[in-house]
């Protein structure tokens, strides 16, 4: 059986977006770095961000009582020496009321960036900005 370090990044990239659409968040997990850093970045602001697997699990664990469905489709994917770029389409709809007019039931449609680096064939950093 390969483990994580047999595995291209691009590879591991297409394992997280499948975990993250099927709010698997232990798949999800499982394929990073345990010093993990994550953002969110929301035009220049940044709204979330985790240090570390445990901190990372309770984020991805909130996100998913606020979508009834999401989806994050690859659209481009860009690899150097030091980190990897992908640009997304995301579909999601809202479980929960988010503010007047983002109701529950409500489609968000954006498209976005990640930026991961790996470390040890796991992902060290990932950087979401939309």
């Amino acid at each position: 059986m390969p483990t994580h370090q047999d595995q291209l990044p691009r590879e591991i990239i297409e394992r997280y977006l499948a975990a993250y659409n099927a709010f698997d968040v232990p798949a999800m997990v499982a394929l990073l770095h345990p010093d993990v850093h994550f953002e969110n970045v929301s035009g220049d602001q940044v709204t979330a961000t985790a240090e570390g697997r445990d901190e990372f699990t309770r984020l991805a664990e909130q996100a998913r009582l606020v979508f009834a469905s999401r989806r994050q489709t690859l659209l481009a994917y860009r690899e150097d020496a030091a980190r990897v770029e992908i640009e997304v389409a995301f579909e999601g709809e809202l479980a929960a009321d988010l503010a007047p007019q983002l109701p529950a039931g409500f489609t968000i449609r954006l498209r976005g960036r990640s930026r991961f680096t790996f470390r040890d064939g796991l992902i060290a950093s990932l950087v979401d900005q939309s």
